[in-house]
């Protein structure tokens, strides 16, 4: 899968962008394939790795890109679906094995799949936020990923869960555009040295940034990481478990999410 999105959507953390994908390439034409790719060149790169079975892909103006194979990649174990839904969009990684318990619980029908079953959830979270986001996340039981694009609000969300056999990747493109596939080689081909793993047990929102769904109360610390050239590549991220947050302040229910206070 492969979502990109606009740096006027998403301000990822300061540590994902490494010097040396500036570097990599500058006064060398040589040096070219190791410098991060423009959107448009990160589509067709893959395009061509897909190119066996043609990706399923949505285009939302010049803010948003998504596109997914379900049948090859580099987690073959592992389903991928895609929904779109009122101006939301999600592709989802992996299985949730108490599908029918959520289902039931959020009043649903029979037929929800996972992608669906998430935009519900994220739904409910962006409108009436009853529950801390991060406990929502705890109640999704299996291995997944998945990535949400909300048009309206003009919002992504993305999470991977603790369960480590789902993987996403994310970087930093030329013109600062977000990348997030599960194709590392993708990845790497589009960011250059400026990616790194998305952390286990992690969301990201856009509006507040990444923080750790597992351990809610902790801060998470950049690691840096440095490739098998020596380069400084894109930073990752653990959960600092010597360093807390500060309570989480009410709010009342103008505000939507569960969110306030969170960011990492």
């Amino acid at each position: 899968m492969l979502a990109i999105f606009s740096k006027s959507l998403v301000d990822p953390p300061k540590e994902l962008n490494s010097p040396g994908s500036i570097s990599s390439g500058s006064g060398n034409t040589n040096n070219n394939k190791n410098k991060p790719k423009f959107s448009e060149e990160i589509v067709r790169i893959f395009q061509q790795v897909y190119s066996q079975n043609a990706p399923l892909s949505i285009g939302i103006g010049n803010s948003a890109f998504l596109a997914y194979s379900p049948c090859k990649g580099p987690q073959l174990h592992h389903q991928r679906t895609f929904c779109g839904m009122d101006n939301m969009y999600c592709i989802f990684l992996g299985n949730l094995n108490n599908l029918n318990t959520l289902i039931k619980q959020y009043g649903l029908g029979k037929s929800t799949n996972e992608a669906m079953f998430v935009i519900e959830a994220y739904r409910t979270l962006r409108d009436r936020g009853p529950y801390p986001v991060d406990q929502v996340l705890k109640d999704l039981e299996g291995c997944f990923g998945f990535v949400i694009f909300d048009k309206i609000a003009g919002t992504v969300f993305a999470a991977l869960g603790a369960d480590e056999r789902v993987q996403l990747f994310w970087g930093v493109a030329a013109d600062e555009s977000v990348v997030i596939s599960d194709n590392k080689d993708v990845i790497k081909a589009s960011c250059a040295k400026s990616f790194a793993p998305f952390p286990h047990g992690c969301m990201y929102h856009s509006e507040m940034g990444l923080m750790s769904f597992e351990h809610p109360k902790n801060k998470l610390k950049a690691m840096p990481r440095i490739d098998s050239e020596g380069a400084m590549c894109g930073a990752n991220f653990k959960v600092d478990v010597t360093s807390k947050k500060t309570s989480m302040p009410r709010v009342g229910s103008e505000v939507n999410w569960a969110f306030s206070g969170s960011r990492a």
